[in-house]
């Protein structure tokens, strides 16, 4: 049987008795307190792993939510846009109609029939692209359920009820034809 280093150097007189008990108890106490406070060695390769698969996950759930979300625009979209073209009302006039789009005066060219349906919230003005469109205001409500933006002039019926009596005591006055909005 092979002798330990510590032996070998007693005998040849290099350490002592008293210095070789005192390293053995040295040694003694620093494997105790490693086996009293080892704590568990955390692999950095596998956490790192873990990290990045949650991250992926994360990113994932992300691109889905934004897929998802574009496939509903452009299903509505495409909604609205067919609910215009399939009720959308024919613009043959002679008169202007002055509404507002985004803080800008615009104006279509309609018939008096349709101005007074428009003034009486029974036509509707929306956007399709860059034209204006005329719809019955059912349809309108269904568009604007879909995108409020669509839904350029629905008129205001309580406006006309209220100005029921005010018309009553203007009624002997006209208003010019280039005034008419």
């Amino acid at each position: 049987m092979a002798i330990s280093l510590q032996d070998q150097l007693k005998q040849s007189g290099l350490v002592d008795d008293k210095k070789a008990k005192q390293l053995s108890r040295a040694k003694r106490k620093e494997t105790k307190l490693a086996h009293k406070g080892k704590k568990p060695q955390i692999d950095q390769g596998k956490l790192a792993l873990e990290r990045t698969q949650a991250e992926k996950v994360a990113r994932d759930k992300r691109l889905n939510l934004e897929k998802t979300q574009k496939a509903q625009n452009i299903a509505v979209a495409a909604q609205i846009k067919q609910l215009i073209e399939l009720n959308f009302i024919a613009r043959d006039g002679e008169e202007k109609f002055h509404f507002t789009d985004a803080n800008k005066v615009k104006h279509i060219w309609v018939n008096e029939e349709q101005v007074d349906h428009l003034r009486k919230s029974m036509i509707a003005i929306v956007k399709l692209a860059d034209q204006y469109v005329l719809v019955p205001m059912k349809v309108a409500d269904k568009i604007a359920q879909r995108d409020t933006k669509v839904v350029i002039f629905k008129g205001d019926l309580s406006s006309a009820e209220t100005n029921s009596e005010d018309d009553d005591f203007y009624a002997d006055f006209k208003i010019p034809d280039d005034l008419v909005w």
